[in-house]
C-alpha cells in the first residue's frame, strides 16, 4: 500500500507485537468503500482492517499479506497464536 502510513506485516514474530484486540477492532470496522486508515488508528487497527478489505472484495491480497499467510498457514490450515509464538521462539533459539 503505496500510501500507508505503516510497514506491511510480513511475518509471525511481527504479527505477534501487535494488540489483538486492535487488529480485531480494525477488522470489524471495515465497510465497503471506506478510505483506507490513517495514522490516527495505529498499525494493529490498520493490519486488521486491510485484512477485511482482502477477506471481503475482490482486492488482491499484497504480497505481505502472501508471506504472512505462507508462514503462519502453511498447510491451509491458520496457526494458533500459541503456535506462532513456538515458531518464533524456536527460530530465536537456534538464530542467537
Amino acid at each position: 500500500m503505496p500510501d500507508s502510513p505503516f510497514a506491511p506485516v510480513r511475518t509471525a514474530a511481527d504479527l505477534l507485537t501487535l494488540d489483538h484486540n486492535e487488529i480485531v477492532r480494525g477488522y470489524m470496522d471495515y465497510e465497503p468503500g471506506d478510505p483506507e486508515p490513517g495514522a490516527n488508528q495505529g498499525r494493529a487497527y490498520w493490519h486488521g482492517w486491510c485484512n477485511a478489505r482482502t477477506d471481503r472484495t475482490t482486492h488482491e491480497p499484497t504480497e505481505a499479506q502472501r508471506a504472512l499467510v505462507r508462514e503462519i498457514a502453511p498447510r491451509g490450515k491458520m496457526m494458533t497464536r500459541a503456535e506462532m509464538a513456538g515458531l518464533v521462539d524456536s527460530r530465536e533459539d537456534t538464530n542467537p
